[in-house]
């Protein structure tokens, strides 16, 4: 029997996709991929007679459906999903059955559009004496979040911030963030990250909001929040000339 990958198609460069789910996508007979989000141009490297499904138009019971019936008769499945399948992917709900419907499951790792976000800004999250945290976040909608993780109490972290499926409600998001963060906190928001019609804004928590509703950005972007982003920062142990590790020993 074959079985069914789920692959993380990064987030939106066709480039960005791992080698190793590029070669499974030219090889999978049925590519189920979540058409809202993932560029088409991903599944281009397909052979021509694969069988292609849009899943925006499905729900779960029909993927489920599909993918059982097409691993049944031996056929090589890869479900494609946007960035990294563990965030905000919701696979959980899909493996769990299919594996209990006796289907071999793999899941493909991929570039998360945070960490796309970070690149396409030259960033590093996590700067000596400024963040060594990052917290991936979403404000609350029709997904409820744990009252432990609201985005109010996880700012009081004041570390960096990666702030998922929120940018159409940028006002309550920075509200939310201005109880703990200061208000010249640079803030950087990346809509469509990687994609041809990327669209970058930058700013602080005082000025952002008029800059997304300037910029016309309602949906499909990253919010970057932290002093990561701005100029001031310490270099790193890791080639001070004065620091020694098992590879360098001190000049002197």
């Amino acid at each position: 029997m074959s079985k069914v990958y789920f692959i993380g198609a990064g987030p939106g460069d066709p480039d960005l996709i791992t080698v190793k789910g590029r070669k499974i996508l030219e090889k999978a007979d049925v590519i189920i991929y979540a058409g809202s989000l993932v560029n088409k141009e991903i599944i281009n490297c397909r052979k021509k007679e694969s069988e292609i499904y849009n899943s925006a138009s499905m729900d779960l019971e029909e993927i489920l459906s599909l993918i059982f019936h097409r691993v049944k008769a031996e056929k090589l499945v890869a479900r494609v999903h946007t960035g990294d399948p563990s965030l905000y992917g919701a696979i959980r709900e899909q493996i769990d059955p299919l594996e209990k419907m006796g289907i071999d499951c793999e899941v493909i790792p991929g570039v998360s559009s945070f960490v796309a976000s970070a690149a396409v800004m030259n960033k590093e999250f996590t700067i000596p004496n400024s963040a060594q945290t990052v917290i991936c976040t979403r404000l609350e909608g029709r997904t409820p979040v744990p009252s432990t993780e609201s985005l109010e109490l996880l700012a009081s972290h004041r570390t960096s911030m990666a702030i998922f499926l929120s940018v159409h409600k940028i006002e309550e998001v920075v509200n939310k963030l201005l109880i703990h963060y200061e208000e010249q906190t640079p803030v950087a928001v990346i809509q469509k990250v990687t994609w041809e019609d990327q669209k970058i804004v930058t700013g602080t928590l005082k000025n952002i909001s008029e800059k997304v509703k300037k910029a016309e950005i309602h949906k499909t972007a990253q919010i970057l929040v932290g002093d990561f982003l701005g100029e001031i920062y310490e270099t790193s142990k890791l080639y001070d000339k004065n620091f020694s590790h098992g590879y360098r020993s001190i000049k002197k």
